[in-house]
């Protein structure tokens, strides 16, 4: 583009000598009215045998020849510009790839990635945790300050258990924490999951997707520190002592966005996309405003249409798609359906399974199924915390969309993006949707 603005100078002058005849050939006399007649010549000519007419054929090369000359000179100096200025970019371009190329080296050398997470910042907050290396984009954290940071893993601070490890609060300074989660090597499954989520979390950079800020292996113990999520997870939030009591019903679906635009960052804009494959209500984190994150990308795959043969069977009992759990075929629909397991959870309040008397189980798309399409019905099975507070046109339209991610069929659920793009107007701008509401003083611990 700069290098257009500064020709388009040089082309102007240029152009209408370009477009000057050149013609030098002599013409034939001729009876044109326009040249005079009764006066003598313009120029004098030295040669007495010249006759007034061919005088005028000569006063015509003597022009033509001094108009290439000048179209001759234009020509030089506009080519001497031209190469002048393509030298002059060739430079400074070399310069700036050269520049560029030793700012890269130094982040190397001071254990900043050029691409992925900034280290810098992130590091900057963490001033007792100490690193002792770098592997790829991620941090490698020295054990002894995880343990101090945790009292030395005290159950007292544990905060989560998951299917992998637990998880433990992590106090670095007065008024910095972080999350780490500790899970025991040895298993070959368990080893290349903590591989697999330090990779991919190495790789992504979204608001809703959990920040990995390191990694320790220790004896037969792996590490991974996360970013403090202080109200824990949706399951906590929903099944635990809390009961659904904080969410309100425009708080749950602004995590419904959320998770939609995490899942939307994973299957749209990541290359190659990317499967979670174990998304459930505890595996997504609320931090202290309710913003929720999508984690635990142990098992999480890059590309579609995997079969079988190819992978392991895995995920979480009432979350998994029906063609993955009888044909092992698994693609982005497989996680569209997750996410309607979690729409049924914010909006009814239940356990995506519960027991029945004796060893019998119910799932809740088996049981909600009936109930959702039923609009006389539906206001009834609604969780009891926000029946009262949610408005009946939205209930519709959210329940419409968790039928439609729970289908049998995966040809028939949505795509991710349109999910996201029918939440966006449901959610209040304050959350970041675009509903516009009466009440202006809705906040988030409304």
């Amino acid at each position: 583009m700069k290098l257009l603005i500064l020709l388009i100078p040089i082309w102007v002058f240029v152009t209408p000598l370009l477009s000057a005849p050149v013609d030098v050939t002599p013409q034939p006399p001729s009876a044109d009215p326009v040249l005079p007649t009764e006066k003598g010549p313009i120029f004098q000519i030295s040669s007495d045998k010249d006759a007034p007419s061919p005088g005028v054929a000569e006063f015509k090369v003597v022009h033509h020849q001094d108009l290439n000359k000048k179209i001759l000179i234009s020509l030089i100096v506009a080519s001497t510009l031209l190469a002048g200025i393509l030298l002059f970019i060739s430079c400074f371009w070399i310069y700036r790839l050269k520049t560029r190329k030793k700012s890269v080296e130094q982040r190397h050398q001071k254990g900043e990635p050029a691409k992925g997470l900034s280290w810098g910042p992130i590091m900057a907050k963490f001033p007792s945790l100490k690193t002792v290396g770098k592997k790829g984009l991620v941090a490698v954290i020295e054990y002894q300050s995880l343990v101090a940071a945790t009292d030395n893993f005290n159950e007292k601070n544990a905060i989560g258990e998951g299917r992998s490890g637990c998880v433990y609060k992590a106090q670095f300074s007065d008024d910095v924490q972080a999350a780490v989660k500790r899970t025991h090597g040895g298993d070959q499954d368990a080893e290349k999951e903590f591989e697999n989520e330090v990779d991919m979390l190495s790789k992504f950079q979204h608001q809703n997707i959990i920040s990995l800020l390191g990694y320790c292996i220790h004896s037969n113990a792996q590490f991974l520190v996360y970013e403090m999520m202080q109200n824990g997870s949706l399951e906590f939030q929903l099944h635990g002592p809390p009961r659904g009591s904080a969410l309100t019903w425009h708080l749950r679906m602004k995590i419904a966005l959320d998770v939609a635009r995490g899942l939307e960052y994973l299957h749209e804009r990541c290359n190659p996309p990317v499967i979670h494959r174990d998304l459930k209500s505890s595996n997504v984190l609320l931090d202290s405003n309710f913003n929720a994150k999508l984690s635990d990308f142990g098992l999480a795959i890059a590309g579609w249409n995997l079969s079988k043969s190819n992978i392991k069977l895995s995920g979480t009992l009432g979350y998994v798609a029906p063609e993955y759990l009888l044909d092992g075929k698994l693609t982005d629909k497989s996680d569209v359906y997750a996410f309607g397991i979690i729409l049924l959870e914010l909006l009814l309040g239940r356990r995506p399974v519960e027991k029945l008397e004796g060893a019998q189980c119910q799932s809740i798309v088996t049981w909600a199924m009936p109930q959702l399409t039923d609009r006389s019905k539906l206001p009834n099975i609604v969780d009891s915390v926000i029946r009262e507070g949610m408005d009946l046109k939205h209930l519709y339209q959210v329940a419409a969309v968790a039928v439609l991610c729970v289908q049998p069929e995966p040809s028939y659920r949505p795509l991710i993006t349109d999910v996201l793009h029918s939440f966006i107007p449901l959610v209040p701008i304050d959350l970041g949707g675009s509903l516009r509401i009466a009440d202006s003083a809705l906040s988030i611990s409304a």
